[in-house]
């Protein structure tokens, strides 16, 4: 580990968010020197973001930890493009609308992370669409284009996964590198920015943004990517079998948020306890060196803590509990999913409606798998009725999803 003498990069490297650095040294000095405003992008492609982006977040709420300034930039004008990194496609594209109201709800998720307001280190939101619809095509090209190599940017590797691939890139998206850069050198000048974080997928277009400040301002700014995060078994970070983990409680019910940080594989505990939880290090070094059964309570402690940052305590509470109950007494926890229903209903349509499939079909494949239960017992009838009668019935989709079918 690289001796640092800054709080921010001891920290951030203590707690294994470091990946590649534009001149770490420089970076170090600084940070020990005075606050530096960081930013880290959002494209406002949804009302929520979901698990993939809380390192980022995190790492946000890092700098800010260490007495420095987060500045969080909401992607309203490259939105409108989307980033082509590494996608395989090019992204629908939204209007203004769209993006207006994705914005108002990642805000609410960026307030629980973050203490915004006025202050030196307080954070600030800030909307690329203030400098970038008002750019006029010519003087931008003139100004700024003659700073980016075409040589170059065929060369970074999220462009030449899709061209080797002969999968389309549309000179729309190939226009969003030049953009990003763009984005460094204005914050830089509107809120004295020095430093860009990101996936270790933005490096490229970190680093055209740190080269473009330089040319066009002389001004030094520095760039932080963050380590490809997949888990144990090489799955990547917030993707499930059932869909994206979101943030907001608007797209994923507490519980389930909850459910997703316990069921986190034994190898992983201690990296995620470090990387999105506020836990002293010696308290997770204890943690992860629990063996066997005892590990569970390390993860417990995981889908405790992480869910208290991102919901509150009070939804944390409420997850455990209904885990408790739900798991260990065999009772029925009040935040579970549910539906309501009288008489009897046919099991392919309650795990359909508690969103635990996609589709009949694929609700019948889950049954005949082996995998649905009706309080407990594994049904394998694909025809199988729930009974609905004075107590709620319990629906369980594997060993993670359970939901309720309530009387009506």
């Amino acid at each position: 580990m690289t001796d640092y003498q800054s709080d921010l990069l001891r920290l951030l490297s203590a707690r294994g968010y470091l990946h590649q650095l534009t001149d770490a040294a420089a970076l170090d000095a600084l940070a020990r020197r005075e606050v530096v405003p960081g930013y880290i992008g959002f494209d406002p492609t949804a009302p929520s973001l979901h698990v993939g982006s809380l390192v980022q977040i995190m790492l946000l709420r890092r700098l800010q930890q260490t007495g420095h300034k987060p500045v969080v930039l909401m992607g309203g004008g490259t939105g409108k493009i989307g980033d082509p990194s590494f996608k395989d496609e090019a992204r629908k594209l939204a209007g203004d609308d769209v993006i207006a109201a994705n914005i108002a709800g990642i805000q609410r998720i960026f307030e629980r992370f973050l203490r915004f307001g006025d202050g030196p280190s307080d954070a600030v939101m800030v909307n690329n669409a203030e400098w970038l619809d008002e750019l006029e095509y010519i003087p931008f090209l003139r100004e700024v284009g003659q700073h980016f190599s075409v040589n170059r940017m065929l060369s970074f590797d999220s462009v030449k996964l899709r061209l080797d691939r002969e999968q389309s890139l549309s000179f729309l998206e190939f226009n969003y590198m030049i953009l990003q850069g763009y984005d460094f050198r204005e914050l830089a000048r509107r809120q004295g920015v020095r430093l860009q974080m990101g996936g270790s997928d933005q490096w490229g277009n970190i680093v055209n943004g740190v080269e473009l400040a330089r040319r066009m301002d002389g001004t030094e700014v520095y760039g932080v990517t963050t380590p490809l995060l997949t888990t144990a078994d090489g799955q990547k970070m917030g993707k499930t079998v059932a869909g994206a983990v979101w943030l907001h409680e608007d797209q994923l019910p507490h519980f389930d948020y909850w459910q997703f940080w316990r069921n986190t594989d034994d190898r992983d505990v201690g990296r995620f306890l470090r990387l999105f939880t506020d836990l002293p290090l010696d308290e997770i070094a204890r943690l992860e060196a629990l063996e066997g059964a005892e590990i569970n309570e390390a993860k417990k402690v995981l889908a405790n803590e992480a869910t208290a940052l991102c919901r509150g305590p009070a939804a944390a509470e409420e997850a455990a509990e209904t885990a408790r109950l739900t798991f260990e007494e065999g009772a029925s926890g009040a935040a579970l999913p549910s539906i309501t229903a009288s008489g009897s209903l046919p099991l392919v349509d309650a795990l359909v409606a508690l969103g635990f499939a996609a589709s009949k079909g694929e609700a019948r494949r889950l049954i005949k798998g082996g995998g649905a239960r009706i309080d407990g017992e594994k049904v394998s009838d694909e025809a199988a009725l729930i009974a609905v009668a004075d107590v709620p019935v319990r629906i369980s989709a594997g060993k993670k999803h359970h939901g309720l079918v309530n009387p009506g």
